[in-house]
């Protein structure tokens, strides 16, 4: 799950810092840019504009035809109690309307994803077991956590809202699923072997394949723009300490969100390779429009949890390059698959709030 709400309060008030074991690349830090938007180290980014402008917004994800994207919202000025999915054009911002809601407005919703048609869309929901927002804990014993809730089911919707069908209907935790470029597959988190692991299936939902199986929690998986690899974030416990925290949190439906790596495998699980190590919260990743870097969110420069920043990276862990400058929070990095501009969530530019925005940038390398 990918809850940011949650995410924002607990990631960014941790102080626990770890070492670093790469090291960055920052370049152009004289720079002049004129966007009031972009910082002056902020060198890819051609241009940058704001699309909503009130409560937590997050993963907004194009259509194939990069025509329309469909993003996540708690915001409530537009009558919602928690997360519920948004469509919108590409070109448009919501300073002074709201966008159609496109999920039923019942239970939570989180991580929705264009089908190849950009007609349907896929997301997961609570809704079938309650049609109110489930509790979202934040704390246990002293430490922030996430919520992994059972009744998460996915299912595939058209753009007016209707349900058409539900791909997954196991017992336990069924969300994250994200579409492959070649239209042919989602990759998806479930616990339905007892942890938290990923999968693959058909756009239909059949042919369901685990494709990892170490202790952890796996999550935030993409495919590569050929569909060929998968990049996902995961929280490994290594210390029979740790593996004992983590079991004991997740048989009640939670998990610990402070360190998470990046790992990269094939489509079909294979050649799983551990891509970062660098301490403090790795996640977010997305593949850039070359296949050969992975664009995502780490603290892991942060004294006290904060800020998140977006990071380069090649896909042989070499060359880390920062991205953006900012002091709070940049997260939730997505490409348009013509590769010329960039989604992202930013606490920039919002008064001084805890509001997190969407923003979209043309990208330049």
């Amino acid at each position: 799950m990918r809850l940011l709400s949650i995410l924002v309060l607990a990631l960014l008030m941790f102080s626990c810092k770890t070492d670093k074991k790469q090291s960055k690349n920052n370049s152009a830090e004289n720079t002049i840019v004129k966007d009031s938007l972009i910082y002056p180290e902020e060198v890819h980014f051609k241009s940058l504009r704001q699309v909503t402008f009130g409560g937590d917004n997050a993963e907004a994800y194009w259509s194939f035809d990069d025509k329309q994207l469909v993003f996540q919202s708690n915001y409530k000025n537009w009558n919602v109690s928690c997360d519920q999915m948004f469509l919108m054009n590409a070109d448009e911002n919501f300073k002074d309307k709201m966008p159609p809601m496109i999920s039923t407005g019942k239970g939570r919703t989180t991580c929705a994803y264009f089908l190849p048609d950009s007609k349907h869309i896929i997301y997961a929901s609570t809704h079938l077991v309650d049609d109110n927002c489930p509790d979202v804990p934040l704390r246990k014993n002293g430490k922030y956590i996430w919520p992994v809730y059972d009744s998460f089911d996915i299912f595939m919707a058209d753009l007016e809202g209707n349900i058409v069908k539900q791909l997954t209907n196991e017992v336990g935790y069924d969300a994250e699923p994200t579409v492959s470029p070649k239209g042919d597959k989602i990759v998806f988190t479930s616990t339905r072997s007892g942890d938290l692991e990923l999968y693959t299936m058909n756009i239909d939902g059949s042919d369901v394949k685990q494709i990892t199986d170490e202790l952890g929690y796996d999550g935030g998986a993409f495919f590569s723009p050929d569909g060929s690899k998968i990049i996902f974030r995961s929280s490994r416990p290594k210390t029979p300490e740790a593996i004992k925290a983590y079991k004991d949190l997740l048989a009640e439906g939670l998990v610990e969100p402070t360190e998470m790596e990046l790992y990269i495998c094939n489509a079909d699980g294979s050649e799983l390779r551990q891509l970062t190590d660098l301490g403090n919260a790795n996640w977010s990743p997305f593949f850039h429009p070359s296949g050969k870097k992975i664009l995502f969110s780490s603290n892991f420069e942060a004294e006290r949890g904060f800020p998140f920043n977006l990071y380069l990276i090649d896909i042989d862990g070499k060359n880390l390059e920062r991205v953006t400058h900012g002091e709070t929070f940049d997260a939730f990095p997505v490409f348009s698959n013509d590769g010329k501009k960039l989604a992202f969530s930013s606490n920039r530019n919002n008064g001084g709030g805890r509001d997190t925005n969407l923003f979209i940038a043309e990208w330049q390398d």
